[in-house]
């Protein structure tokens, strides 16, 4: 009996890694794969190892919090095999609604739920983490923002991430031994920028692996069904199955509810979501890379619009005649001469498309609250009613 429910257990738990597979690498790789800078096959399997080395390591203290600290009793392998269930639920209505799947989220609302049911929830640990969930948007937004305004129109004049034609690298065989070479085609800007851009990819999928490895794992640690170490490797191969099969199209899609970010922009929201993520998973936060990375999405655009504006102005919303569009990051590259902040800027730049839309960035928030909600919930419900599988 409990080896067959181990095995559902497992089972379970290799399809919501399975799933945070198929989001997180589009996330991670869509803008180096977009710009034909990798091949998905080469970024799935990349995704995969730093995947594990990122839950092998930080990805520890996370599993602490969510097998330990936001109930206050040892989750049964019946009670975690229901736990993931609610999980894999909660990912599968995400991903009908079509977002990013907020997974932390729903993983910590599961085991919030068996938590009230049992009256074993650890109502300190819930309020820190909540707390940080809220502080996260508004502070990877401020620093999209501050990017975005002072710096991001100076930083596209001087960086352009290039993709010529042919590979980057060949082989020089004109002497008496074969040398690596530059490409036909290829420049050193090209070499530096492709590095950046799969250095920053590895980073995101370091962050991915702390912080989604253990939602896939720690319901069938906290009760000793599995031990820490098999229970990431199950979690990492699921992911990596994920990264190689259902992420092949949104590494092609990902973004494109969002907007038509650049390359450079992306870099610099990929940047910014995984050093958070790192940092909060460090110190053993269930959070999720699409809050950072929504939060500065939207910082980015809305400090590059307001440049037009003194600070004061655009803050404020004060903003006279100057219209404030959202969007601006699309046409940085028409631009001869950077304006001064609070000049003018040439028509085609404010007329440019959004940088994000607000219907796809209300649908993420809504996905934020309903989702660990939904999760709660249901498991609350079902451990009420279903005493005797705690």
């Amino acid at each position: 009996m409990v080896e067959s429910l181990l095995v559902i257990g497992v089972a379970i738990s290799i399809f919501v890694g399975f799933n945070i597979g198929g989001s997180s690498t589009g996330i991670a790789w869509g803008p180096a794969v977009g710009a034909g800078l990798i091949r998905k096959v080469t970024a799935a399997a990349i995704m995969t190892g730093f995947v594990f080395l990122g839950g092998w390591t930080v990805g520890r203290n996370v599993m602490e919090t969510l097998s330990e600290g936001i109930i206050t009793m040892e989750i049964s392998l019946t009670a975690g095999v229901a736990v993931l269930f609610f999980i894999g639920l909660g990912i599968l209505v995400a991903n009908v609604f079509g977002v990013p799947v907020p997974t932390s989220m729903t993983t910590v609302g599961a085991i919030a739920g068996l938590g009230l049911a049992t009256d074993t929830l650890n109502y300190e640990t819930i309020t820190w983490i909540l707390s940080w969930w809220i502080f996260t948007p508004i502070f990877a937004f401020w620093i999209g923002a501050i990017i975005g305004r002072y710096i991001y129109s100076g930083l596209s004049q001087r960086v352009q991430i290039e993709n010529s034609d042919g590979p980057l690298f060949a082989v020089n065989r004109d002497g008496q031994f074969a040398t690596p070479a530059l490409g036909p085609n290829t420049t050193w800007r090209e070499v530096v920028g492709t590095t950046a851009v799969v250095v920053l990819g590895c980073y995101m999928a370091f962050s991915a692996g702390a912080s989604n490895v253990p939602n896939a794992a720690a319901p069938l640690v906290s009760g000793g069904a599995l031990t820490a170490e098999p229970a990431i490797v199950i979690a990492t191969v699921a992911i990596g199955l994920g990264g190689f099969t259902i992420a092949r199209r949104t590494m092609e899609s990902v973004g494109s509810d969002l907007s038509d970010i650049p390359l450079l922009a992306a870099l610099i929201i990929m940047l910014t979501a995984a050093t958070i993520t790192t940092a909060l998973s460090s110190i053993g936060i269930p959070i999720s890379l699409v809050l950072s990375s929504v939060g500065t999405i939207v910082g980015l655009g809305w400090g590059r619009a307001s440049r037009p504006v003194a600070a004061h102005e655009a803050l404020s919303g004060r903003t006279a005649d100057t219209d404030i569009v959202m969007g601006a990051l699309t046409a940085e590259d028409e631009l001869d001469e950077v304006p001064p902040i609070g000049e003018d800027e040439p028509e085609d730049v404010l007329e440019a498309d959004d940088l994000f839309k607000p219907e796809a960035i209300i649908k993420y928030v809504t996905m934020w609250i309903v989702g660990p909600t939904m999760s709660t919930v249901l498991a609350y419900t079902f451990f009420v009613l279903v005493p005797g599988v705690v």
